[in-house]
């Protein structure tokens, strides 16, 4: 249930056939990122169990299941600001009901990255993901 721009990452990632190419590509896409002002770099927005620095600032527009998710993020490491890069073309412009229902493991293993990534930014992936249900989660049941 992933978005086209998932889709077409997912692609991106068969034709390169290198993890180190597949990795380059995940810190180019971390790169074209705006950084966060330090305004939002808040305990708020900070989230915890990722070993860099990362925040996660979501939007939330509507109301209940319809409303829709869209988050930007910022990290003091550069492969961690490309994974919220994929987390975004994952997730962003979703309904929460939608992002709720997203396999977030089984989406990102078709990117090889649960074989290549170390356990801790593993966890911080996981914790990313974590973090944009929690939201999703509340938002729904706003509504």
């Amino acid at each position: 249930m992933a978005q086209d721009a998932f889709e077409e990452l997912v692609e991106t990632f068969e034709f390169l056939d290198d993890w180190e190419d597949r990795y380059r590509h995940v810190i180019d896409m971390g790169k074209g990122l705006p950084q966060l002002p330090e305004g939002q770099k808040l305990p708020a927005t900070k989230v915890d169990g990722c070993a860099s620095q990362v925040w996660l600032v979501p939007e939330v527009e509507g109301a209940g299941p319809q409303a829709v998710l869209r988050f930007e993020g910022d990290s003091d490491a550069m492969i961690v600001k490309g994974l919220i890069a994929v987390l975004r073309t994952l997730y962003n412009g979703l309904t929460v009901a939608e992002v709720r229902a997203v396999d977030a493991a089984a989406e990102l293993a078709r990117l090889g990255l649960d074989e290549h990534l170390s356990s801790q930014r593993s966890n911080g992936l996981r914790a990313m993901v974590a973090r944009i249900g929690q939201v999703a989660e509340r938002a729904e049941l706003a509504g």
